[in-house]
């Protein structure tokens, strides 16, 4: 991901010494388990802690690793070697009986940890900012849209209380898929242990709290990557779907609801009036982003026989990347919604807007139910009055009472016309919540 679109910790999880200080995370692991059984010596693994403790992995160390590299066109071994040179004699116990899968699988796993622990926390502030302002818009009337077109009355807060829920969805599928990925893998070439023992994985993910895959080959199985990116890239439709609703909000016809405009902010080089959707439009640019790379990370999940690397170039894109954009758009949005400007106002203008015309259900069932006329002949009168209602702005109350059909007096129109009746059920969808 381009400094531009990095948070601070994503940027420090994913650098190249983050890489390789999960690395050797793995190796002591292991040679800690392995000491357990006398076949790595213990003080050599004490040694190590301590040099590594004292003078951990830096960017000095990643530069190295890319000197070496560039001669042995390996990494694992370049690694290694660059440990040798740094940690001295007791490197040589490190990496016994493992390959470099083991390695780099399991190590992943630890970043897409970290990173997942990041985002889960990035969607539990924007899920709270939601929560803030469904209680202060509760009883806000707007009205409800569907098609574009304007349909019944609702409150400004139930916008607020839906992406809520969803998000709260989010959260589970995120903490279900971090759950699959904390597995460690240390199977050796083939997955057959050959030249580790299962008792080493088995204590290794106890040290983490984690499991030992059940059973791999040379490589976790991609099913549990493609999982994760599923899941972000669900994530990033529903931050979709709320930027897609700020920026309808924000068009001049309708100027509802607008993102923040700082002091000193300038909308076009071009047109000084401009405010534009920006935020909310990067947001929706992430959301493709996201749905893109669950692409590759399906295709990854097929590999040849017990491994091939087709896989490895594409994850070395996709999983920074992909947890990166993730963390950077909710906290995107989680700014613009905090800090959102709203215009109730305008909101009860664009709901009478059309003289009425959302109060038609209403009218509808008060003739079926109190007058007991036909659902059709009833539909055909109130249409009638609408029609006429979209061609000459004429308020709809006002026709229907000039309507010589119309069999509703004044006190049973006034009852059909009245905002609170559709908004009487607002409580009891918060209670559902909590709030």
């Amino acid at each position: 991901m381009i400094d531009r679109y990095l948070t601070p910790e994503m940027k420090a999880l994913w650098s190249e010494a983050g890489k390789y200080r999960a690395w050797l995370k793995v190796e002591l692991a292991a040679m800690d388990a392995q000491a357990n059984h006398g076949e790595v010596p213990r003080d050599a693994h004490t040694v190590l802690v301590g040099k590594s403790q004292a003078d951990p992995l830096d960017e000095a160390f990643a530069a190295r690793v890319a000197e070496i590299e560039a001669v042995t066109r390996h990494d694992i071994v370049a690694f290694t070697r660059a440990l040798s040179e740094r940690y001295g004699d007791e490197a040589r116990f490190i990496h016994h009986g493992l390959t470099s899968t083991d390695v780099v699988d399991t190590a992943q796993n630890l970043l897409l940890d970290e990173a997942l622990g990041l985002i889960l926390t990035d969607v539990r502030a924007l899920r709270e900012v939601c929560r803030v302002q469904a209680v202060a818009y509760r009883h806000t009337p707007t009205v409800g849209r569907t098609h574009g077109i304007h349909a019944e009355p609702m409150t400004f807060g139930l916008k607020f209380l839906n992406w809520m829920a969803t998000l709260d969805r989010d959260l589970e599928r995120l903490g279900a898929a971090r759950k699959r990925m904390q597995v460690v893998m240390l199977s050796g070439s083939v997955g057959t242990y050959a030249h580790v023992s299962p008792q080493v994985e088995e204590e290794v993910a106890q040290m983490w709290g984690w499991q030992a895959a059940p059973v791999t080959n040379q490589t976790l199985a991609r099913d549990r990557h493609a999982e994760v990116l599923s899941a972000l890239a669900i994530l990033g439709t529903t931050l979709e779907r709320i930027s897609v609703e700020i920026r309808h909000l924000q068009r001049s016809e309708v100027r509802e609801a607008m993102e923040p405009f700082s002091i000193g902010q300038t909308g076009s080089s071009s047109m000084p009036h401009k405010k534009n959707p920006i935020l909310t439009e990067n947001v929706t640019g992430f959301a493709r982003l996201l749905r893109g790379f669950l692409t590759t990370g399906l295709e990854n999940v097929a590999l040849w026989h017990e491994r091939d690397i087709s896989h490895s170039s594409a994850e070395r894109v996709i999983l920074p990347d992909a947890t990166s954009a993730a963390s950077y758009a909710t906290r995107r949005l989680t700014g613009v919604l905090r800090d959102l400007v709203v215009f109730p106002e305008r909101m009860l203008r664009n709901l009478n807007d059309l003289g009425g015309l959302v109060f038609s259900q209403r009218v509808l069932h008060a003739l079926i139910d109190e007058q007991g006329m036909s659902r059709e002949a009833a539909y055909a009168l109130v249409q009638r009055s609408a029609l006429k209602s979209w061609e000459t702005g004429e308020g709809l109350r006002d026709l229907l009472r000039a309507d010589p059909e119309n069999p509703l007096d004044d006190a049973h129109l006034d009852a059909a016309f009245d905002l609170q009746w559709y908004l009487r059920h607002v409580d009891d969808i918060y209670r559902r919540f909590g709030l």
